[in-house]
């Protein structure tokens, strides 16, 4: 289980996987969890995975959308490799979202919701709702919901209870971590904001200051 304690993940989408290893060395006493997405995976390679995880928690943020086998096979090779969580669409339904649950073994399934993006208005957040009721019968561990559009996030803990949230979009895409949090966000996602930073510790360390201020 993904500890608490800073309540930040940092969302890191370098295609230089050194670059990435230093990044997450230097900020990883700042951060619960650093979240990795295809672009690192697919320019250094799935050992990334492995690699980090020596560091601190994996969210394989693979945003699995797919038919149940083929979700199962994914889940299960990030695990293999270290992940301690994997994020799954929840628009492909019960079985495929069942499948990651029942093939992530001790890791977590977390279901997007609503995505952070102006387009996440299109589809997902016309349906956040109903995603979520699905994730809590298919045994989610928790949900992705907005930083950018707090009062979604207070929305969506109204119907998950104490499952968790994980709200991405801090930061470059203009969402508060205080806002977040005061919502009902278990944890942020921030990315660009601090490994683009100049000194990403100390962006690191003033956005884990944020949230510490609101708690």
């Amino acid at each position: 289980m993904m500890r608490k304690d800073s309540r930040l993940v940092l969302a890191i989408d370098e295609t230089d996987g050194e670059k990435a290893l230093r990044i997450v060395n230097d900020v990883k006493e700042h951060i619960d969890a650093v979240k990795i997405n295809w672009p690192l995976i697919l320019s250094a390679g799935p050992e990334m995975i492995t690699r980090l995880s020596k560091m601190t928690d994996v969210i394989c943020d693979l945003k699995v959308a797919d038919i149940p086998n083929t979700v199962r096979l994914i889940v299960e090779g990030a695990v293999a490799r270290g992940a301690a969580a994997v994020i799954v669409h929840a628009f492909t339904g019960e079985d495929s979202l069942k499948a990651a649950v029942d093939a992530a073994g001790g890791a977590e399934i977390y279901a997007v919701t609503e995505m952070s993006h102006p387009g996440g208005l299109t589809f997902t957040a016309k349906h956040a709702e109903e995603m979520t009721l699905l994730g809590i019968k298919c045994g989610a561990d928790g949900f992705i919901a907005p930083a950018t559009r707090p009062e979604r996030i207070a929305e969506i803990r109204k119907i998950a209870g104490t499952k968790k949230i994980l709200s991405p979009g801090v930061g470059a895409q203009g969402g508060s971590a205080a806002s977040a949090i005061s919502a009902g966000a278990d944890h942020v996602i921030a990315g660009r904001a601090i490994y683009d930073s100049p000194d990403p510790k100390k962006a690191a360390a003033a956005i884990e200051e944020e949230i510490r201020s609101v708690l």
